[in-house]
């Protein structure tokens, strides 16, 4: 293999499910379903990865989620799946090439350990803050099973010659496949081959920088951890697992970004038609009998006491700065802020979000139940965009970006023992 300095990435022995059992063992990322979710995800499956990256599901009903019994229970889980074999660990190193397909379109990516010091100096560039209750519970979780569990979602810069590369491999059968998860496809390869290994990573650590697009949290934690073993092993020498994370990138013009929407539970003492009145100082609002998912930038839609509108500026909004032109900052800039007094969408309590795969059915679900009092849906951001704000070292707002379809937890793992 060709020497490189500094890499961006690294092959690792990873750890995955045995042959033929990849579809009993795969599940949706930890974060995206909730506690009775998981529960009825696993309902007659035994080895589902729900075990493992949301073991409280396997004690008493209402156990703290970040109790110390919940990542002792994660370990023994992670641990039984490996004496019974569902579980598998490769002998030697190997990239593993990640293909998902989902309503006709599929993106072929490269799983890999990403280099801890690769992101310290940022070339695997973020976009996003972090909140320390999310890290510290991820850190938890993996010092506990000793294994970095969630990929971490990034992208790469369109590339011909790692795309004929991951061509080549996907021309050969899957080692695992996943064939209907939430209505995704997810296979992988193993890429042992010495000669594929260099190509492969020749071509991703030749490249300026990688961008995170989902998984900060992820990525935030095993630093932390690979921090603290740095710091007590004393023959730290940079080869060891825990130098990296776990992470899966993709093409840059293969990844789909859908709508990232706002539910706020009150309109700030506001009543609706004066809250209307308001926003029609800077927009057009016009009824609309259907949902309005918005076809183009700057423009939103708006559910209220029942009734859809859409909602365009008076007058165009121009910004050269990459996050200000962001329609998520627009709509907080315009609305948010001035009209619903919440200043801080990170922190305020006031506000929720509701990814673009469930659709703005589910936002006015959730309004008309009386939880909240005023929704909006937002065209997607685009990746343009994404690596613009992450390339000038700036943050998006929060829940800017919902990728589609999401990595699946189980299907690779990176072992740091």
């Amino acid at each position: 293999m060709s020497k490189i300095t500094d890499p961006l990435v690294r092959p690792f022995a990873g750890l995955r499910p045995a042959a033929g059992r990849a579809a009993e063992v795969a599940a949706p990322p930890y974060d995206v379903v909730s506690g009775d979710e998981a529960l009825t995800l696993v309902a007659d499956r035994p080895y589902s990865f729900l075990h493992v990256s949301r073991a409280e599901i396997d004690l008493p009903p209402h156990t703290d989620r970040y109790s110390a019994e919940v990542y002792a229970r994660a370990a023994y889980n992670l641990r039984s799946f490996e004496a019974q074999g569902v579980l598998v660990r490769d002998q030697a190193e190997a990239f593993y090439v990640y293909r998902m397909t989902a309503r006709g379109k599929r993106q072929t990516g490269v799983a890999f350990s990403a280099s801890i010091d690769a992101y310290l100096a940022n070339r695997i560039r973020k976009h996003e803050l972090t909140r320390p209750t999310k890290e510290d519970d991820r850190v938890r979780q993996i010092e506990a099973v000793d294994v970095i569990t969630g990929p971490v979602l990034l992208v790469h810069r369109s590339d011909a010659h790692l795309a004929a590369t991951l061509a080549h491999v996907c021309a050969g059968p899957a080692d695992a496949i996943v064939p209907d998860l939430d209505g995704v496809c997810h296979e992988l390869w193993v890429v042992s081959d010495t000669a594929q290994i260099t190509r492969i990573a020749d071509r991703l650590n030749s490249m300026e920088a990688l961008y995170i697009a989902d998984g900060h949290h992820r990525a935030a934690a095993a630093t932390r951890v690979a921090a603290a073993r740095r710091t007590h092993n004393k023959s730290h020498d940079g080869s060891e697992p825990y130098n990296g994370f776990l992470a899966v990138s993709f093409p840059d013009d293969e990844v789909t970004i859908l709508d990232y929407n706002r539910l706020i539970c009150d309109l700030n003492a506001h009543e609706p038609a004066e809250f209307r009145a308001g926003l029609q100082q800077s927009f057009d609002l016009q009824p609309s009998n259907d949902p309005v998912r918005p076809t183009q930038p700057q423009s939103f839609g708006m559910y209220l006491d029942g009734r859809w509108y859409t909602l365009t500026p008076r007058a165009p909004v121009a910004k050269s700065d990459p996050v200000e032109r962001l329609d998520v900052r627009l709509l907080e800039r315009m609305v948010l802020e001035p009209l619903l007094g919440i200043d801080d969408s990170t922190t305020n309590p006031r506000i929720d979000f509701v990814g673009g795969s469930r659709g703005p059915t589910a936002l006015a679900k959730r309004i008309d139940s009386g939880e909240f009092a005023v929704g909006f849906t937002l065209f997607p951001t685009a990746m343009a965009d994404l690596m613009a704000v992450a390339d000038g070292g700036q943050i998006m707002p929060p829940k800017s970006t919902w990728f589609d379809p999401k990595l699946a937890d189980g299907l690779i793992s990176l072992p740091l023992i």
